[in-house]
Parts: C-alpha cells; sequence; structure tokens
C-alpha cells in the first residue's frame, strides 16, 4: 500500500488545484466536545444524533469512550451548508441540555471546538489575520485560533463563540474556506484524546479535507516514489514485512538539511524513534523544487514518524523567523 503525503508551509507559494478524491462538495470536519456534551449530543438511545443525521442528511458520530479520558470527538460529514446547520444544531442541543438558560430576549452564546489541520489555518486566519477578521464581521461569531498543536498531531483548535446562528453562519465560511484549499490538509495527522497528553498517543494519518479519513487517489504532481534513492536505510524487522505501508511525502529543498542535520543526526534520531525506514531523494522531483521522502514501516511507526519530520519542519520554521525578527530589530534606521 503507497499512500502519498505532501507538507507545505502556510504562507508558501499556491501549486496548482486538483479535483478533491472524494468530490469537492463534501466536508468533514471534527470538533472536540466533553463527555457530558458528548452524551447530549447522542441523546438517549441515540436519539439525538439520529435527529441530527435525519434534518440535515449529514453522516455524523462521536469517537468511543476511553477510560479516563474526559472529552471526545464530534465527525460531521456533507456538503458545507448541511455541516455548518449540524453544528448550529449541536449547539441548541447543547444550550437546551443543562446550561443555565438565559433570561427571555437575550441571545444566548455557547462555543464549539474545532479542529483544523495545522497546514490550513493560514486559509482560515488569512494574510494579516483579514480573513478570519471577515468571517467573523460577515457571522458575528468570534473566533479564537490557538497557536499550539495538539499532542501528537497537526490539528489545532479554532473556537467558535457566540449564538448558533453566528456558529452556524461562521462554521460555513470555515467549511468553505477549508474545502476551496483541501489540499494542505493531506497528510494530516489527527488528534486523538487520551488519558495523558504527555504519553506517546496513537494516531491516524489520512490524507484529508481537514481530517476527513478518506484515503487520497495520490497527487498527480508527486507519482514518483524514490525507492531507489534511499539514504543510511534502516532495514525493517522480518516479521513486520506484512504489515509494512509505504507513504511519501514531498518537503522543500531548502528545508531538507534541517531535517537531516549535522551528519545526519537528526533523521537518524527520527527513524529510531519511529521504527520507520526514511529514504530522501537526491534531487527534486519535479519543477517545485521539492524533493522526496519516502517512508516504509508500519502504519503506528509511519505515523509517529511523519509526527516528527513535521514537528522538525515547524521548530525550523520558527526558528528562521525569530532570525529575521531579531535582524530587523538589530538594522539601524537612517534618517
Amino acid at each position: 500500500m503507497i499512500t502519498h503525503f505532501v507538507i507545505h508551509f502556510v504562507g508558501s507559494p499556491h501549486h496548482s488545484r486538483t479535483p478533491s478524491p472524494a468530490g469537492q462538495d463534501t466536508l468533514t470536519l471534527r470538533a472536540l466536545v466533553s463527555t457530558k456534551d458528548a452524551g447530549v449530543i447522542i441523546g438517549k438511545g441515540g436519539k439525538n444524533v439520529a435527529d441530527l443525521r435525519d434534518q440535515t442528511g449529514v453522516k455524523a458520530g462521536v469517537s468511543k469512550v476511553t477510560p479516563g479520558v474526559h472529552e471526545r470527538v464530534l465527525t460531521i460529514s456533507g456538503p458545507v451548508e448541511r455541516v455548518a446547520d449540524a453544528y448550529g444544531l449541536v449547539v441548541n442541543q447543547l444550550l437546551s441540555g443543562g446550561q443555565m438558560p438565559a433570561p427571555p430576549g437575550t441571545p444566548t452564546n455557547s462555543s464549539i471546538r474545532l479542529l483544523i489541520s495545522h497546514n490550513l489555518m493560514g486559509t482560515v486566519i488569512g494574510r494579516s489575520g483579514n480573513k478570519i477578521k471577515s468571517i467573523q464581521d460577515a457571522s458575528g461569531a468570534r473566533m479564537v485560533a490557538s497557536k499550539e498543536m495538539l499532542p501528537q498531531s497537526t490539528e489545532r483548535i479554532v473556537e467558535v463563540q457566540g449564538t448558533a446562528d453566528a456558529i452556524t453562519r461562521a462554521i460555513r465560511e470555515i467549511g468553505t474556506c477549508l474545502l476551496e484549499d483541501w489540499e494542505r490538509g493531506v497528510g494530516t495527522v489527527l488528534f486523538h484524546p487520551t488519558a495523558d497528553d504527555r504519553q506517546s498517543k496513537r494516531s491516524s494519518v489520512s490524507g484529508t479535507r481537514n481530517g476527513d479519513h478518506r484515503k487520497t487517489n495520490g497527487d498527480a504532481g508527486h507519482r514518483r516514489e524514490d525507492r531507489d534513492s534511499p539514504s543510511s536505510p534502516i532495514s525493517p524487522q522480518p516479521t513486520q514485512q506484512a504489515n509494512l505501508r509505504t507513504q511519501t511525502i514531498s518537503i522543500p529543498s531548502d528545508m531538507v538539511g534541517c531535517i537531516i542535520g549535522k551528519n545526519g543526526t537528526k533523521i537518524t534520531e527520527i527513524r529510531r524513534l519511529s521504527g520507520s525506514k526514511i529514504s530522501i531523494a537526491k534531487e527534486p522531483h519535479d519543477e517545485t523544487g521539492e524533493r522526496m521522502f519516502t517512508i516504509i514501516g508500519s502504519p503506528e511507526a509511519n505515523e509517529k514518524a511523519l509526527y516528527l519530520l513535521y514537528h522538525q519542519l515547524e521548530s525550523e520554521k520558527e526558528r528562521r523567523l525569530g532570525r529575521e525578527g531579531a535582524h530587523e530589530e538589530e538594522t539601524p534606521v537612517e534618517a
């Protein structure tokens, strides 16, 4: 099984867009909810979630209960309008499911914590925050984007606050943004709540449009696997052969050095921690100037490898931005 991923940085130039493998009109949007709220959303015998599906035509479900974990993931999939309407109904369910009622005539506010791929945050926020401001102005909702990725994932939280109608309008705008730029979400490492977020967690990697579990059919511009260009590969154990998976990711050439590290120390550490074999193409695979990384290992090992690679890239990006900022502060201004 070979799966292709492409890693881009927020703010990097867009490449030509290709149609979504599962159709451009379908959005899968995940949200983090408390165990208590999850019970309200599901309802007695699953009645509430069944009604939600019937009323909006979406696919909806809540992740299973995990002992010691107080959060679960709500997943809603369908056309953007219906997904937004479904989240609006969820907010109304939560408001009527035990929260303190507001005085008559007073708009009642709530919030939804959306899980958004880090690579898609630039699409939602926009240059200098223009897009998120536009969404807030048009919807009447308030949006707060977390700065950190959730543990063992490449997802961040965008909390949407306001009335049910305002949240519905905001999610409609957010969903439209995500679909228009869905390719940036390919390779997302999904967040799964666990009892201790400081420990290693089970993550899911998939070709996604913001966390959609549908597999990709491969990117047209990234078909080469470069399996013939290994860089100090680590051979998998014979007992793992039956469960091996091959995944490829494209990384900008100017970022490859930060992954390899001095004398190969960083890539060696990533191989050791993940248990995957990682080979690096010696030359860019197309006109984008990106180089192909091929990851071979068990699904779990590959997920860990992808997370570590992504984390190293983000650390390097932040280091470079900090260095540029320091240089600007030190540059004297001429009168």
